[in-house]
C-alpha cells in the first residue's frame, strides 16, 4: 500500500508476532471511531486477506448474512453465492473454504465492524464461539482479526466474555489517538509546514484523531481549515458529532448525558457526584464510565492523599470539548466564524483549559523532560475546599506527580503566545498553594514547583518559585 503509516510500532509488532506464532491467533483491534483501526490492519496485511467481511451499520440479520455470503463467494471464487440462513451456516461455510487452502500458509480472516453484525436475536456471538472453539483454536494456521469502533461491545462480548470465548482472545490491540509527536509526523508527511505552536492549537480542536487530520488541506491556513470543517454549512466535522457516540455505544443518550455533565465540570467529578446529578443507577453508571474511558472520551485519576474520596473523571476528547464549546449551540451563519472570533477572551480561556488537558494526556513526555522516566511515579490531582464558614481560600492542582524518590512535582500549566511572565502576585499565589498543599496533605516529601508552559517562563525577579520547567516543545518528544 502506498499510504505511509505513522507510529503504531507496538501494534505492528503485535500483529507480526501473531503471524509468526505456532498457534492460531484470535486478535481484536479496537479503539475510538476514526482512530485508524482498519487502516492499521489493512496496512500491515497489505489488504491481502484470505477472507474479509465488513459488518453493515443497522442492517438486518438477513442482509448481514447475504453480504457475508457475497464476500465468501468472491474470496473462494465460487460460481454461486451460498445461501446462509444462520450464522452457524456462515461459519460452517467459512470453515469449508479455509480448509481448501494450502496447509503450509497462515490463513488470515479479517472481520471489521464486528459489533454491527451482532443484531438482536442474531446468535452471532454463539456461532462465533462454536467456530473458534470447535475449529479455529484447534488448528495452528488461522489468524482471526476482529475490529470495531464499539469498544464496549468488543470488550464485553469478546475480551470479558463469561461463556465460550472466555480467555480465548490471544491478543487485544488497543489503537489510541496520535500523540503530539505522531501528529507532527503525520502533518509533515502530508506537506504541512506548521509550527509546533500551531500544531498545539490544532490538537486542542481535534486531538490526535487520524481521520480528522486527513481532512486538513495543507494549502489552507489553520484558521481556514477549522472554518471549513466546523463552521461551513455541512462541514464534515460539524455533522460528525451526531454519529460519533451513536456509532460507538448502544443507547448513546445515556452516555451523552454523562459526557454533557462532565463538559460542564471541567475540574472533574467523582462517580458519586455524577450519579447524584444524572440520577443513574450505580452499576449502569460504572459501565458507562468504564466504556467512555476505554474509548478515550474521558480520563480518570486519583485525588492525591484522598483515595477514599474516589476517582475523578474528566472529559478528555478534544473534538467533543471543542464541539460543545463553539459549534453545537452556535446559531451564527458566519462561515468564517473561527477566523473572526479567534482572538476573543472566550477562545483564550478555552485554550488555557485545553493546554492543561494536553499536558494531562502527555504525562510520559513530562516525566521524560524531568528526568524521572526510570523512577516509579503516579499522577493524580489535588483539590482543597475549605469549610463554608472559613475565610481560607481553596486550591486545585490538576497534575501532581508523586515519585519513588520521595519528591512530589506540583505542576502548573500555562498556555501563552510568548514566554510566560511571572508577576509578583502570581509568585505569591504559587507559594500559597505549595504551603497549603504541605499543610493539608501532611506530606514529608520534597515539593518541586514545576511549570509546563508553551515557551518557558520568562526570566525575571519572580521566577525563584520555579524549580523545574517543561515547554510545549518537550511535549512533542
Amino acid at each position: 500500500m502506498q499510504n505511509q503509516i505513522i507510529g503504531r510500532e507496538r501494534e505492528i509488532a503485535e500483529l507480526r508476532r501473531c503471524m509468526d506464532s505456532d498457534r492460531s491467533e484470535f486478535v481484536i483491534v479496537y479503539g475510538r471511531r476514526r482512530v485508524g483501526k482498519t487502516f492499521l490492519v489493512d496496512h500491515f496485511f497489505q489488504g491481502k486477506y484470505d477472507f474479509m467481511y465488513v459488518g453493515g451499520h443497522r442492517l438486518t440479520k438477513a442482509k448481514q448474512l447475504r453480504n457475508f455470503g457475497k464476500a465468501l463467494k468472491k474470496a473462494a471464487g465460487m460460481a454461486l453465492q451460498p445461501k446462509l440462513s444462520t450464522w452457524d451456516d456462515a461459519f460452517d461455510a467459512l470453515e469449508v473454504y479455509l480448509e481448501s487452502l494450502p496447509v503450509e500458509k497462515k490463513k488470515v480472516v479479517f472481520i471489521d465492524e464486528m459489533p454491527w453484525i451482532d443484531t438482536p436475536q442474531s446468535e452471532f456471538v454463539e456461532a462465533l464461539e462454536t467456530f473458534w472453539n470447535g475449529w479455529g483454536a484447534r488448528r495452528s494456521d488461522i489468524v482471526f482479526v476482529a475490529s470495531g469502533s464499539a469498544s464496549s461491545w468488543m470488550m464485553d462480548k469478546l475480551v470479558d466474555n463469561p461463556g465460550g470465548l472466555h480467555a480465548r482472545i490471544t491478543n487485544n490491540i488497543y489503537v489510541r489517538p496520535f500523540t503530539l509527536r505522531e501528529t507532527e509526523e503525520y502533518l509533515l508527511s502530508k506537506q504541512f509546514n506548521w509550527s509546533k505552536y500551531q500544531i498545539l492549537q490544532l490538537y486542542m480542536v481535534i486531538g490526535g484523531i487520524p481521520f480528522y487530520l486527513s481532512l486538513l488541506d495543507p494549502k489552507q491556513t489553520l484558521l481556514a481549515n477549522i472554518d471549513r470543517l466546523f463552521f461551513r454549512r455541512n462541514g464534515e466535522l460539524k455533522t460528525e458529532f451526531d454519529e460519533l457516540y451513536n456509532a460507538v455505544f448502544n443507547k448513546a443518550d445515556k452516555y451523552l448525558e454523562v459526557v454533557s455533565l462532565l463538559n460542564s465540570n471541567h475540574e472533574g467529578m467523582t462517580a458519586g457526584q455524577i450519579k447524584t446529578s444524572c440520577k443513574m443507577e450505580g452499576k449502569r453508571l460504572a459501565t458507562i464510565l468504564r466504556n467512555l474511558e476505554r474509548c478515550d472520551f474521558i480520563v480518570s485519576y486519583q485525588q492525591f492523599g484522598n483515595k477514599s474520596r474516589g476517582t475523578l473523571y474528566r472529559l478528555a476528547d478534544f473534538y467533543t470539548l471543542f464541539y460543545y464549546k463553539f459549534v453545537g449551540g452556535n446559531d451564527s451563519k458566519d462561515e468564517e466564524w473561527w477566523s473572526h472570533n479567534y482572538s476573543s477572551r472566550s477562545v483564550e480561556s478555552w485554550q488555557g483549559f485545553s493546554f492543561e488537558l494536553i499536558c494531562l494526556t502527555h504525562v510520559p513526555q513530562i516525566r521524560r523532560k524531568l528526568g524521572i522516566s526510570g523512577i516509579a511515579t503516579s499522577a493524580s490531582s489535588w483539590r482543597y475546599s475549605p469549610p463554608k464558614d472559613s475565610k481560607e481560600r481553596g486550591c486545585q492542582i490538576d497534575l501532581v506527580i508523586e515519585r519513588g524518590d520521595r519528591v512530589v512535582n506540583l505542576c502548573e500549566m500555562k498556555f501563552s503566545i510568548a514566554p510566560f511572565n511571572m508577576t509578583a502576585a502570581y509568585e505569591e499565589e504559587i507559594r500559597r498553594r505549595i504551603q497549603l498543599f504541605r499543610e493539608k496533605t501532611k506530606t514529608n516529601y520534597a515539593l518541586n514547583s514545576t511549570f509546563v508552559t508553551t515557551f518557558g517562563v520568562a526570566s525575571g525577579r519572580h521566577t525563584g518559585v520555579v524549580d523545574s520547567e517543561v515547554t510545549g516543545e518537550d511535549l512533542f518528544k
